[in-house]
């Protein structure tokens, strides 16, 4: 999606959600920066990534959500 991602991603116990999150969002912004941002510009305290993230556990409805994720943009332009 131009605005957002969605992903479904399996997290073992012993970590934290937040904790898998943050890494996720980080990397992902300092690959963003690296690959589109300016070399002669310095990104340290620009937000490339929205403070807050949704997280919902996955049993029986698995291949509904992925069926969802999978045709999100024609979810999203009804």
């Amino acid at each position: 999606m131009p605005d957002h991602v969605h992903m479904m991603i399996s997290i073992p116990p012993k970590y934290a959600v937040s904790q898998v999150v943050g890494f996720i969002k980080g990397k992902s912004a300092i690959h963003l920066a690296r690959v589109y941002g300016e070399e002669k510009r310095n990104f340290m305290g620009q937000h490339f990534r929205a403070r807050g993230y949704f997280v919902s556990t996955v049993s029986r409805d698995e291949a509904v959500i992925r069926e969802y994720i999978r045709n999100q943009e024609q979810e999203d332009s009804r």
